[in-house]
């Protein structure tokens, strides 16, 4: 089994005023390994980085660094870096005296800074950029000499505050591919956070669902995904439709008024539940042949899909992606397979489902 590298105890931040933007929290993170902590803005994210590195106190609970305790060692003692949203560079100091910031408030000799550094910036392929003054850079370079700046003073955690979120789609996505591959030839860990659900499907082994100062659900990017713990995750994660139901018995569920076989078990014959059904993973067919019947109301060409809305019969309105167009107004049948179904306990309280399902049948 592998040690960890960090461990979050119980890890609770209240502040001053009452407000409470951590609760609980408990997260392993082994080495090696790229870490997403993922959920919308408030969620608490930059507050674990924060207490991770030492920059905020914990309320409550134990930061473990390799075994030990460091709740009380100072942010400039700990083995991580941070890489800021802003990148927090100096525009006064050319790229060189940026990269080489730490290394010279520690004193190293010459030498040792100007080989560190050169390294550096040939790791984030910015060989020859030594010289140049920050405000010559591109976003995107911009962002490399900070990360260069962060792992010049080999730590063994690396910190990512949303580092990507000032950069334009194409570069975004560039750099995730960029990243991802730094990570994996350097082996440090990262921990990054994002409120940008394809970025952390696309670049982690492990995401940390956020939402309201609680981890909700930990797991790799497929498990995530394809096994969304409650409402929240399911509606965050990628796009889904999400109706009530009633579990028959194992292997069985009930949602629209039907009843489908589906690749879920262990709970009770009648507890009501949530049914998730990701748009990717419905089938366009006849009327006749569906086992749902939808009527295409709208519809949306996003470069390698069409998406589809269309409603039942009831009202509920579906999601569907799909290679080809369909008329608006047509009737359509759909198809999925059961493992395709996934169930989800409701999790809230008898009159929060009511309302919710109230809610479903209004719409």
């Amino acid at each position: 089994m592998v040690k960890p590298i960090i461990e979050l105890k119980n890890i609770t931040k209240r502040y001053d005023d009452g407000f409470t933007a951590l609760e609980n929290i408990d997260l392993v993170i082994e080495p090696g390994k790229f870490y997403s902590l993922l959920g919308p803005s408030g969620s608490g994210k930059t507050t674990i980085l924060r207490i991770i590195a030492g920059f905020t106190d914990a309320t409550e609970g134990e930061v473990i660094f390799e075994g030990k305790k460091i709740n009380d060692l100072p942010a400039n003692q700990r083995k991580v870096n941070t890489v800021f949203q802003n990148y927090a560079l100096f525009p006064h100091m050319d790229v060189f005296d940026n990269v080489a910031f730490g290394l010279t408030l520690k004193k190293r000799p010459e030498k040792e800074i100007r080989e560190r550094v050169l390294n550096a910036l040939k790791v984030v392929q910015l060989p020859g950029y030594a010289n140049r003054e920050i405000s010559e850079l591109s976003g995107g370079q911009q962002q490399r000499v900070a990360i260069a700046r962060a792992i010049v003073n080999e730590p063994k955690v690396l910190l990512l505050d949303e580092p990507l979120s000032a950069l334009d789609m194409k570069l975004r996505k560039d750099m995730q591919y960029e990243l991802r591959e730094l990570q994996q030839r350097l082996k440090i860990t990262f921990i990054f956070v994002t409120h940008d659900q394809e970025e952390a499907l696309a670049m982690s082994d492990e995401i940390f669902v956020m939402n309201d100062g609680k981890a909700l659900q930990s797991g790799t990017p497929v498990d995530i995904y394809d096994e969304p713990i409650n409402h929240f995750v399911a509606n965050f994660i990628g796009e889904s439709n999400i109706l009530p139901g009633k579990m028959i018995k194992d292997f069985e569920v009930e949602f629209v008024g039907k009843k489908f076989e589906c690749a879920d078990a262990g709970m009770r014959s009648g507890e009501k539940v949530e049914v998730v059904l990701r748009p990717e993973d419905l089938d366009i067919t006849t009327p006749e042949q569906g086992k749902l019947v939808v009527t295409v109301d709208t519809q949306l060409f996003r470069g390698d899909h069409f998406e589809i809305v269309g409603y039942d019969e009831d009202g509920n309105e579906w999601l569907i992606h799909s290679t080809n167009p369909v008329k608006d107004g047509k009737k359509i049948g759909l198809t999925f397979e059961p493992e395709d179904i996934h169930v989800m306990r409701f999790g809230e309280k008898e009159e929060d489902f009511d309302a919710r399902l109230e809610q479903y049948e209004e719409d």
